[in-house]
């Protein structure tokens, strides 16, 4: 398309042609038989990509911040406590919802850059009682991956009746995720990140802990967000509660087979290849990495400008490059830049993306080697 760019924010990521011809395909009844077909494998290969055999997922017209109050709002009696294990901006997003819903909550934060250390998460719950345990696996503002496995340990030695809630927003489908084997209760996402599909969906996966937990629940604070009210559906595509996104759903089922064609263990290696190459080859035009190097996610980097490189200027060049790149959020505005680089993402589109840098640094009168960036990920990159 003559005026696309291309994407490489933490989310949306880019689409592919397959995902978006399923996108344009005409809409169907929503308790038609293609639509059973497709809620139905898009269900199955969910549990697929989290490593589930009988969890039970959830698809719902939303976004990601909707699957967040549908894990929390879902398994939390009133007089249960959270515990929020917050790495940044998406952590302290679900301690507002907590305030926002009355439910009792702490908080154990990380500097930003930074991941919660799994002895802290230990000593934390040693000291308090918490029913649920919450924590952001790549929080997109500081690119600071968490440690879930070790949480996980600690959640089952410390405090083995608490549930473990995993957002993984910027991971699920492009960063391990064992739910079964690493006793994770829920793990949250939305379609446009690793999944590669377009903006829409809310996505959550229940253990049957955590499904046993809501049956338990005598009330929750929510309606549309009730998986109680969804449940039925999620079991036969044909019965009603409310209309799904059927286009959406029906892109979203052709993203997760392209997800599964490439296959689960390739593509987790896949994008950590890929963000080594582009670190390399920002670190060889002169920027440097924001995330401290024990906790970094292989979905985003945040990177930090050269001294006399103006944020605003940059990411305005880039697009006119071609290029859409994120500004930084909280105290980082203005002073890194996040490069998402998840999904379906190629190496030809990384080498054009390193083409429009070094085009918008040389445009700047930023001192550079020219092709530098672009010689250090094509030589990463030949596979």
């Amino acid at each position: 398309m003559k005026d696309s760019k291309l994407l490489l924010i933490p989310g949306p990521s880019p689409v592919v042609d397959r995902v978006l011809e399923a996108l344009a395909q005409p809409t169907v009844s929503h308790i038609s038989p293609q639509m059973e077909k497709e809620l139905s494998g898009a269900l199955e290969n969910m549990k697929k990509i989290v490593f589930t055999a009988d969890g039970q997922p959830f698809i719902i017209a939303g976004a990601g911040t909707l699957a967040m109050e549908i894990a929390l709002l879902n398994i939390t009696a009133e007089t249960d406590k959270v515990l929020v294990v917050s790495q940044g901006y998406f952590g302290s997003r679900m301690a507002e919802i907590c305030q926002a819903f009355d439910l009792k909550h702490g908080l154990l934060s990380s500097q930003w850059g930074k991941a919660v250390r799994p002895e802290e998460l230990k000593a934390e719950l040693k000291k308090h009682k918490y029913e649920v345990v919450v924590c952001t696996h790549v929080d997109t503002a500081t690119g600071a991956c968490a440690p879930v496995k070790d949480y996980a340990e600690v959640v089952r030695q410390v405090a083995p009746d608490a549930l473990l809630v995993v957002d993984g927003v910027c991971a699920t489908g492009g960063i391990e995720e064992r739910m079964d084997d690493w006793g994770i209760d829920v793990v949250l996402t939305a379609a446009q990140k690793c999944l590669g599909a377009p903006p829409g969906l809310a996505i959550d996966v229940f253990s049957g802990r955590a499904l046993d937990k809501r049956k338990k629940l005598t009330r929750v604070k929510a309606y549309y967000a009730d998986i109680l009210r969804w449940l039925p559906v999620m079991e036969n595509p044909n019965r009603y509660f409310s209309t799904p996104c059927v286009n959406e759903i029906r892109a979203f089922y052709e993203a997760t087979r392209i997800v599964l064609e490439e296959g689960l263990e390739k593509r987790f290696e896949r994008h950590e290849r890929f963000a080594t190459a582009i670190r390399r080859g920002l670190t060889s035009l002169g920027f440097s990495v924001y995330t401290d190097e024990t906790c970094l996610a292989s979905t985003l980097s945040v990177i930090r400008y050269p001294e006399g490189l103006d944020d605003l200027s940059f990411r305005k060049k880039l697009y006119e490059n071609g290029v859409v790149v994120a500004g930084g959020l909280g105290p980082t505005a203005g002073q890194v830049f996040r490069f998402g680089h998840m999904g379906n993402l190629t190496r030809e589109q990384i080498i054009f993306a390193f083409d429009a840098i070094e085009k918008s640094l040389l445009h700047l009168g930023y001192a550079f080697t020219l092709g530098d960036g672009v010689e250090t990920v094509r030589s990463l990159l030949v596979r």
